[in-house]
C-alpha cells in the first residue's frame, strides 16, 4: 500500500478542505485545553497550595499509602509520625492528602441532620395513619 496517492490527494485540496481542516484543528486544540490542560493546572495549583498550608498535627497520607501526622516540617521535606516512637522524612510532594478534621466533623454534622430529616416526615406520616 503506498501513500502517493494520498499524498497527492491531499496536494490537489481546495482552499475550503484547508479552511476546514484548520477550524477542525482549531476545534481540537479548544477540546484539549478544556478537558486535559485547565483541569490538570488546577489540579496542581489546588495540590500546591495544600502543602504550603500544610502544619504540625495535621493528618496526611502519603503517595505510598501512609498515614501519619506531621511531627515537623523543613524546607523541602516534612517528618510524619507514623507510630508511637517511628517518624519517617518524605519529600513535599509525597504527600498526596491532608485529612482535615474539622472538614469531616461538618460533613458528618451534615450527614446527621440529613439522617434527621429523613427520619422527621416518616415519623410524621406514620403519626397520620394512626389516626
Amino acid at each position: 500500500m503506498s501513500f502517493v496517492p494520498f499524498l497527492q490527494a491531499a496536494s490537489t485540496s481546495t482552499t475550503g478542505g484547508f479552511l476546514s481542516s484548520a477550524v477542525l484543528m482549531v476545534l481540537l486544540i479548544v477540546i484539549f485545553y478544556f478537558f486535559l490542560i485547565r483541569p490538570q493546572n488546577k489540579k496542581q495549583k489546588d495540590t500546591e497550595k495544600m502543602l504550603a498550608a500544610l502544619k504540625k498535627g495535621d493528618k496526611v497520607t502519603t503517595i505510598g499509602g501512609i498515614h501519619g501526622i506531621v511531627s515537623s516540617l523543613k524546607e523541602k521535606t516534612v517528618i510524619v509520625k507514623v507510630d508511637d516512637n517511628v517518624k519517617i522524612e518524605f519529600s513535599r510532594s509525597a504527600i498526596s492528602g491532608v485529612e482535615n478534621e474539622s472538614a469531616a466533623n461538618e460533613k458528618s454534622a451534615k450527614d446527621v441532620k440529613k439522617a434527621s430529616d429523613d427520619a422527621a416526615p416518616a415519623d410524621a406520616g406514620s403519626s397520620e395513619e394512626k389516626k
